[in-house]
């Protein structure tokens, strides 16, 4: 399989794995990448030390990934300025302006697309010269837009206006939900709930059952009037503090506690709706491999029942 993201990130499928908070580090990162799909590196955790040496472990061992820069959360441009020097080739950005760092990117031949929420986000992001876009549906799990509007839609109407390659994020586990993504006019899949649930995961088992436990109404939405919006799993914390409208901010320890203690009800669990699609907790390489194996299919059932129409 050739396409535009392909070409854009080195790797062999169409799978990326989304920069997950705390989660998507050199491990998970390097095991998705080795397995053929694009591991990606956040920094939206604020550790930038430690991301720094993260994004350096995954220069160092050739592989292919990439790199999430938050813009909102960047508090000055030493990460920017580490990967644009580091050798890195794909970026993505969001939560921000992507014109605030585009051009000191391209400038040093990096990739960079930008995660859009909406249509009009992706009129701005076109607009600020990005090479494509993450479309990023409501069904997907950690920071949110508040007005929700679905992958299915958003699909549609950013396609309508561009031509960049987009990638779709938000619902995503299996070939099934590519193949449709594909049929709305994407390129590439980014999966987080899924990659959460694997066995490279960093998280604690904890974590993982409770996304395994969960159903396809397993999760709220925090904080829907206020920033940051957040989809997470449904716990007695999350859902008193959705049913309260209050703020959805947690200590860095209370995190730390809940992802890789398993103190569930310590803080908030970033989970999408697709947790209710996740029955099993397998091998990063076996995710990726179902998963081209279920698109190639579900394309194929798709294109017998279209002949029959």
């Amino acid at each position: 399989m050739v396409n535009r993201v392909l070409a854009h990130t080195g790797a062999r499928h169409p799978v990326i794995q989304a920069p997950m908070g705390w989660i998507a580090r050199s491990p998970l990162a390097a095991a998705v990448s080795a397995a053929g799909g694009l591991g990606m590196v956040e920094t939206s955790s604020g550790e930038v030390d430690a991301c720094r040496r993260e994004i350096d472990t995954m220069v160092a061992s050739g592989l292919p990934f990439g790199v999430n820069l938050p813009l909102m959360f960047l508090r000055d441009d030493r990460l920017v300025r580490h990967v644009a020097d580091a050798g890195v080739r794909f970026v993505t950005t969001s939560a921000g302006n992507p014109a605030t760092f585009v051009d000191l990117l391209r400038e040093h031949g990096l990739t960079v697309y930008h995660v859009v929420p909406s249509i009009r986000a992706a009129r701005k992001a076109v607009a600020a010269g990005v090479d494509g876009l993450v479309v990023e549906g409501a069904e997907g799990g950690g920071f949110k837009n508040p007005a929700e509007v679905s992958l299915l839609v958003l699909l549609q109407g950013i396609r309508e206006i561009t031509d960049l390659p987009l990638v779709a994020a938000g619902g995503i586990v299996d070939g099934r939900g590519m193949a449709a993504a594909f049929a709305l006019g994407a390129e590439a899949v980014q999966m987080g709930t899924r990659f959460l649930a694997s066995a490279e995961s960093p998280v604690h088992t904890h974590y993982k059952q409770a996304v395994l436990a969960a159903d396809e109404t397993g999760t709220v939405v925090v904080n829907r009037t206020g920033s940051p919006t957040m989809r997470v799993l449904g716990t007695e914390f999350s859902r008193a503090l959705a049913a309260s409208g209050g703020p959805a901010h947690s200590s860095l320890d209370a995190i730390k506690r809940l992802y890789f203690d398993g103190e569930m009800e310590a803080s908030l669990a970033s989970a999408g709706q697709s947790a209710g699609l996740v029955h099993d907790v397998e091998s990063v390489a076996t995710i990726i491999e179902r998963t081209m194996a279920g698109f190639h299919a579900a394309m194929a059932t798709a294109a017998r029942r279209a002949g029959e129409v």
